[in-house]
């Protein structure tokens, strides 16, 4: 067995039979040497029975797991990857909008040792106008703020080596993102692009607040630039309130300004709010720092270790 194809379930049981006509030309495709591991995230539907009656008919190796609950599915992705018994591997997702054909290719820069980790790049996707609209919203907002070198048209599914695979199991956070880990770790990547194919079944479950969750929690475990605009706000504040309350005290002594105290009210506002935004900043700092070393990421990882044939000697 060479290759494992990682596939999470939730709320599809109207595509498990395309799903499975699909994998099994793939795994002709792959001389049979795949094998599927199907991932059911606490899906409230059918799709468990399902999968479970037509396991034993398969003409590929194949496992089935189930959650306990919806955790979600990157957590399904990873367990997925643990249970995984091949050397190369592939995430698909269970309603085919990302084409079969797309592992393939994965699978095939793998084994030619292109890249460690081949990821899906979309080029453009047959959704309504207002998903189209939404999802470059979002990988737009997330290039600028979480992974710069993420593609325009975002991430959904990857391959990868071995090597890989376990440092990417290493990194055990909760609410993170998984795709950022993937960009995180490096290695030698490969893009291939695809165009997304129309949903024929069901509605997706990626809803607006599970991509408003998706992106605090990228957000929050990968970058400090709310804490560091914090920071550029209030020095920039301070300064503002400086030239505010030279401008104050000018009209409280020229006398234009003559209502009673208001010099002093304006000026301890503006200084001492202005102080606070900073003061935050700097806290704040000192607090990302910390959770940055609770999240116990390794300070780096090794793609590869060569010996000359004298080290043993």
């Amino acid at each position: 067995m060479k290759f494992s194809v990682v596939i999470p379930v939730y709320r599809n049981e109207a595509s498990i039979p395309r799903l499975l006509v699909a994998l099994s030309s793939m795994g002709r495709q792959l001389d049979g040497r795949m094998e599927a591991v199907f991932v059911v995230d606490g899906s409230p539907d059918q799709s468990f029975a399902l999968l479970r009656a037509a396991l034993d008919g398969l003409e590929f190796p194949a496992q089935l797991l189930a959650h306990s609950r919806n955790f979600g599915s990157f957590p399904a992705i990873r367990t997925g990857l643990a249970a995984a018994r091949g050397e190369y591997f592939g995430v698909m997702a269970a309603d085919l909008q990302e084409p079969p054909e797309l592992l393939i290719a994965f699978f095939q820069a793998l084994e030619l040792d292109e890249c460690d980790v081949a990821i899906g790049t979309r080029t453009g996707r047959h959704d309504p106008y207002t998903s189209r609209l939404a999802s470059a919203l979002f990988w737009g907002l997330y290039r600028r703020l979480v992974v710069p070198e993420m593609p325009e048209g975002g991430v959904d599914v990857f391959g990868c080596n071995r090597i890989f695979r376990d440092q990417l199991l290493k990194l055990e956070e909760s609410r993170s993102s998984l795709i950022a880990l993937i960009f995180w770790l490096g290695f030698r990547r490969k893009l291939v692009s695809y165009e997304r194919l129309e949903r024929q079944e069901g509605k997706s479950s990626w809803t607006f607040r599970k991509k408003v969750d998706y992106m605090m929690d990228s957000v929050f475990a990968f970058t400090d630039l709310p804490i560091r605009l914090l920071i550029r706000i209030g020095v920039a504040g301070c300064v503002l309130s400086a030239l505010l309350g030279v401008l104050v005290l000018i009209g409280n002594l020229s006398g234009r300004i003559t209502v009673p105290g208001y010099a002093a009210t304006m000026l301890t506002v503006l200084f001492f709010g202005m102080l606070n935004l900073l003061g935050l900043g700097l806290v704040g700092t000192y607090s990302w720092r910390g959770y940055e070393n609770s999240k116990i990421r390794p300070l780096a990882v090794l793609a590869s270790v060569i010996r000359n044939n004298k080290d043993s000697q």
